[in-house]
């Protein structure tokens, strides 16, 4: 008996696969093309939301695969556009999982990027960083700093959240 291949499951399977195996090998949880940072476990967010070169491979993993520029050691055989390309996204990428731990320790309000999966953020970056742009994330204001908050420039808002990381970090890793 002859078997029919259903085209598009297997296409979704193969991208699965090639995105996320290496995370899955890494992180021992299962990923897929909806998997967005809000889907993470507290454990892998926390782990992404670090600065270092732990998490920066990781990143580059993911990217890398699925913008089809080969595993995370040909980093340096991409040529220059490509390297800036994969580090812009990483960066972008550590911004929306760290929002999403002060989302979850309730600091932030929501924000644009918590709707879109990691492969969405990664493909569609330039499209979904300026939505990001023109909304960016907002302090909650139970916040005991948000009546500093309040009196700041837009820019200067963006900035206060930003140096919030560290204390996050702290504060999330209790939660573990």
């Amino acid at each position: 008996m002859t078997k029919i291949v259903n085209l598009q499951s297997y296409r979704t399977k193969a991208l699965e696969q090639k995105a996320f195996g290496p995370w899955q090998k890494r992180f021992g949880e299962t990923y897929g093309l909806k998997t967005r940072p809000s889907d993470l476990s507290d454990k892998v967010l926390y782990y992404l939301a670090q600065p270092g070169e732990p998490s920066s491979v990781a990143y580059y993993e993911l990217i890398m695969n699925i913008l089809d520029f080969g595993t995370t050691p040909k980093f340096h055989d991409l040529g220059n556009s490509d390297q800036m390309l994969v580090v812009d996204i990483h960066l972008f990428l550590a911004d929306q999982v760290r929002f999403e731990m002060m989302w979850r320790l309730e600091w932030i309000k929501a924000f644009e990027g918590k709707k879109f999966s990691l492969i969405e953020l990664v493909k569609n970056f330039e499209t979904i960083r300026i939505k990001c742009r023109e909304k960016p994330p907002e302090l909650e204001e139970s916040n005991p700093e948000y009546h500093d908050y309040i009196r700041l420039t837009q820019g200067d808002k963006e900035v206060m959240i930003r140096q919030m990381l560290q204390k996050a970090l702290e504060t999330f890793k209790k939660r573990l």
